[in-house]
């Protein structure tokens, strides 16, 4: 593993960056500002390597990024309407930070945190362990959080593992998750409405104006969010549909179909053509966000300088559902005193 420094933040503390690489050549660059995903390289059909996500060229892009480009997302990732929720009988109010409403863990979300790193590498991986503690009130949530985030590249096969863990002295909520933008053609290498998407949910959790689930679980049967075989993600998102006008676009969550709660199951599989690059994503997580770059609108200059336009990068985060908190019919986010939480993602890296 490699570690080099990546820049300071605004008191001075140092940010490294770590560098984890396998036997195939793929590497991944993390920083423990943010536990960002700031690279990611991996072959075409062809073996070339590419950095197939969004992201800036130094510490000072992430320092004053908007968009959440790679980050850890907590204590909360997604929103939380009107920034309240209620637990044992109290109501805890947190930052309105998307217009009346809390997204992504607040103002100093996990996204915007220094974690400590340390090398926890085997003989068959490369690993990299994240931790931060979050106090007692940290952003409005209760309880001292312990927060750990392992990151694993294979050595052998092209899988990146993303193991999430936290334990608390009160009862609390929590939902972690990865915000990476991936453009499997390359990070600078233009929109991803051709790449076809497959993500493997019936179902998906409608929203109002606000980008609130409305609670329902609605089938995705007959509406533009069918993925359920793989179709072009740009090839029905400029339809007159309810909720793409409230997204922009697609900025959805999905209720993956799952047959053990305790196992990894498949959630999602992107394909490029162009460069027969392939994606899939395995997790314990109930739900997927499908957001992709619907704000991006060039104003943003990331490596090299690139503009990222519209529709640059897609995210798929595994979660629990957005507004959890609130809505009871929604698989509970609370994480008892004492209790451990645990969640797994595993992107894998293919060529067709």
């Amino acid at each position: 593993m490699k570690q080099e420094q990546f820049g300071k933040t605004a008191d001075g503390a140092r940010i490294d960056l770590y560098k984890l690489s396998n036997k195939n050549g793929v590497e991944i660059a993390i920083s423990m500002y943010g536990g960002i995903i700031a690279s990611l390289r991996v072959p075409d059909r062809h073996g070339n390597f590419t950095d197939i996500v969004l992201g800036y060229d130094s510490l000072d892009g992430y320092l004053t990024d908007a968009a959440y480009l790679g980050p850890i997302l907590g204590r909360y990732a997604n929103r939380i309407a009107r920034g309240k929720f209620i637990l044992n009988g109290r109501e805890y109010h947190l930052a309105c930070n998307n217009g009346e409403h809390h997204l992504h863990g607040g103002l100093r979300g996990f996204d915007k945190v220094v974690w400590k790193a340390r090398d926890v590498s085997t003989h068959s991986s490369m690993a990299l362990e994240l931790t931060y503690l979050s106090k007692d009130m940290e952003e409005g949530y209760p309880g001292n959080m312990e927060a750990r985030v392992v990151y694993t590249l294979e050595k052998e096969n092209n899988e990146l593992k993303i193991e999430y863990s936290a334990i608390t002295d009160k009862d609390t909520i929590v939902n972690l998750s990865n915000h990476s933008y991936f453009n499997l053609a390359g990070h600078s290498a233009g929109n991803i409405l051709k790449h076809k998407l497959m993500i493997n949910a019936d179902r998906f959790t409608p929203t109002d104006a606000g980008s609130i689930p409305t609670g329902e679980l609605r089938s995705v049967e007959g509406t533009p969010f069918d993925f359920r075989k793989a179709t072009e993600i740009g090839a029905r998102v400029n339809q007159d549909h309810e909720q793409l006008v409230y997204g922009h676009g697609y900025d959805q969550n999905f209720v993956l179909n799952r047959t053990d709660e305790s196992l990894l199951s498949l959630a999602a599989r992107v394909v490029d053509p162009r460069s027969g690059r392939v994606l899939e994503v395995w997790t314990t997580e109930p739900g997927l966000q499908l957001y992709c770059g619907n704000f991006l609108d060039g104003s943003i200059r990331g490596k090299g300088g690139t503009p990222y336009q519209r529709n640059q990068g897609f995210c798929l985060e595994t979660q629990h559902f957005p507004d959890a908190p609130n809505q009871p019919n929604f698989p509970s986010t609370v994480l008892k005193a004492g209790a451990k939480f645990r969640s797994t993602t595993v992107f894998k890296f293919l060529n067709q």
